[in-house]
């Protein structure tokens, strides 16, 4: 694939994702190849992923996604709502040694992943998603990880980690700081009341609403109850890239060991988080293809639960986290924007 293709598509993709974001069904824009009756056409292209296909005649004109932009190819990709992965499924718990790949949760919450081992200085953690091992930023420092996670079984005695550390997700709005809006909301809640309402305002305070991973650490009991090998693949050999076309694959709580393909970059998404939707840009998306690069679209590289896990290439390099996805398409956080987040390194 051209380099100078790829730049333009990503140049293109940053002038027109927000207006793309702003249609009816339009969860996510992306980069990869266009698809015809579901075989690659090897054409460079904007993937538009809507929750639904509708007919033209069910759209208005600004809900159509143009068939071109700026002279380069458009691809809507019905991927259904793209959801993080939490939900139940049974998985065993590991002792004495902890391995990447399988169960992990909070203490109060379902169960995901432990994706792989990482470094800052001479301590190593267990990496995840925020909201695996932060129940989506409601977790404090000091929390009990258990494993396997709550919903595989796990009890109080299971805890072999402490939360700590998280990168927040932005909802686009937090609560607010001004004394000035907090009274406001008071007295204006007082007025409400007083004339039979029973709904109540709240203050909050606007943020920018824009995520680029969703990414959380744990701090393990002792450095001997973890290990770098990751369950079915072994040790990462290093960091790599998640390209267009490169094949990957992971080891995760619900599928186990699976492999796919890369079929988009840059992509722009929202992520439903139990009814509230939080955007991600810069994201990888990966499928299941039934042959080749060349071959249909065949299905999702993971499952409910699969959250957390390291996604490697077939060299072993670490390229991504896995956080969300639907029964089409598989959401990765590059790798390097999770590591420097979270100001770490890959134990190797």
């Amino acid at each position: 694939m051209d380099a100078q293709l790829i730049v333009q598509a990503m140049q293109i993709k940053s002038d027109y994702v927000d207006r793309l974001l702003d249609k009816r069904n339009v969860i996510g824009v992306g980069i990869g190849y266009k698809f015809s009756q579901g075989v690659n056409t090897g054409a460079l292209g904007l993937v538009v992923s809507v929750r639904r296909k509708e007919p033209s005649s069910a759209l208005s004109a600004a809900d159509m996604v143009p068939s071109r932009l700026d002279g380069v190819q458009t691809d809507v990709l019905e991927t259904g709502v793209l959801r993080a992965f939490d939900d139940l499924g049974p998985r065993d718990r590991w002792r004495p040694v902890v391995f990447p790949g399988v169960s992990v949760g909070y203490y109060s919450s379902t169960a995901g992943t432990f994706g792989c081992l990482v470094r800052r200085a001479d301590e190593f953690f267990m990496l995840s998603n925020n909201h695996v091992l932060a129940d989506v930023n409601q977790g404090r420092p000091g929390d009990a990880i258990l494993q396997p996670g709550p919903s595989d079984g796990g009890l109080a005695d299971d805890q072999i980690a402490t939360l700590a550390d998280y990168v927040p997700i932005d909802f686009g709005t937090e609560p607010a700081e001004c004394p000035f809006a907090e009274y406001s909301a008071k007295m204006l809640n007082v007025v409400a009341r007083a004339l039979g309402s029973k709904h109540q305002l709240r203050a909050t305070k606007q943020t920018p609403g824009r995520n680029l991973v969703d990414a959380a650490l744990a701090r393990p009991a002792s450095p001997d109850v973890v290990s770098n090998e990751i369950l079915y693949i072994g040790a990462p050999t290093g960091v790599g890239e998640a390209g267009l076309g490169v094949p990957v694959q992971k080891t995760g709580r619900t599928t186990g060991h699976t492999q796919g393909v890369i079929t988009q970059i840059d992509a722009t998404l929202r992520i439903d988080y139990n009814g509230t939707s939080a955007l991600f840009e810069g994201q990888i998306v990966a499928g299941v293809l039934s042959g080749a690069l060349s071959g249909a679209l065949s299905g999702a590289l993971s499952r409910p639960g699969d959250s957390g896990s390291a996604v490697l290439d077939m060299e072993k390099r670490v390229v991504g986290l896995l956080f969300a996805g639907s029964d089409v398409v598989t959401i990765i956080n590059p790798i390097d924007e999770v590591l420097s987040a979270l100001h770490v390194t890959l134990a190797i």
